[in-house]
């Protein structure tokens, strides 16, 4: 066999492999404690469509000032927010508090 030609199989077959890869999507939605019902739904629909599109959803609140003293509120928004998307979602990791930030990640249920 041709080297020249081996080279142009396996380039070819890597082209074909890169292809058929799907790359996996995270849409994001950021909040925060005091964010109000209403526009909290417009995300949380928002992320809904995402998620029906197969893209996975992390779910942001960020802490302003003294908001840090009561991460219970973002906890319970973010449990909310669960509840709301679990026709269509599952949770992939578990809310996290990292700095001002608490975040969880919903993927879409299969």
């Amino acid at each position: 066999m041709n080297y020249s030609k081996f080279l142009y199989e396996k380039e070819k077959k890597e082209r074909e492999a890169r292809k058929s890869q799907t790359k996996i999507e995270i849409k994001e939605i950021m909040l925060r404690p005091k964010t109000g019902d209403h526009h909290r739904n417009i995300k949380v629909n928002n992320a809904r469509g995402w998620l029906e599109d197969g893209k996975k959803v992390r779910v942001t609140i960020r802490f302003r000032g003294r908001e840090i003293t009561y991460p219970e509120l973002a906890l319970e928004d973010l449990k909310e927010i669960a509840e709301d998307l679990k026709d269509v979602s599952e949770i992939e990791q578990a809310p996290n508090l990292e700095g001002r930030v608490m975040y969880m990640v919903l993927s879409p249920k299969k």
